[in-house]
């Protein structure tokens, strides 16, 4: 499987990290070059720098053959931008976002995202579990 993550943070970085442990092919991609060298030194050469809701970036990234996006950066805004273009312009087939604020659910599931995560939600459900 070839997996495009966007966003190198702490959970892209995990995330990546996870996902070539499987044995998947996967890219990460960083707009900010210190952290996008800090990736690389942790990752290796599946770290490019560049801004992820950017047409002109992407098309240089093989997005037109990968089986999943996954955008995970702090911005709603920019992870929506970028699973559009993924969905709409290179014909990703799954698509899925990490959401910070979870009111962005909805709306990420309307402008066709196929999977929307909000990690408050998926907390306070299992706080409710285990509370009752």
């Amino acid at each position: 499987m070839y997996a495009i993550v966007i966003g190198g943070g702490k959970v892209g970085y995990y995330l990546a990290r996870d996902l070539l442990e499987r044995g998947d092919e996967v890219l990460l991609l960083e707009k900010d070059s210190a952290r996008a060298e800090w990736l690389s030194s942790q990752l290796g050469s599946v770290v490019l720098t560049g801004d992820g809701d950017e047409m002109s970036f992407l098309s240089t990234t093989g997005m037109d053959r990968a089986d999943v996006v996954l955008a995970v950066t702090g911005d709603d805004e920019d992870n929506l931008v970028a699973l559009q273009l993924a969905k709409q312009r290179f014909n990703v087939k799954r698509t899925i976002a990490r959401v910070n604020n979870p009111a962005n659910v909805r709306i990420f599931k309307i402008l066709g995202v196929d999977q929307a995560i909000s990690a408050t939600e998926l907390l306070l459900g299992a706080m409710e579990e285990e509370i009752g």
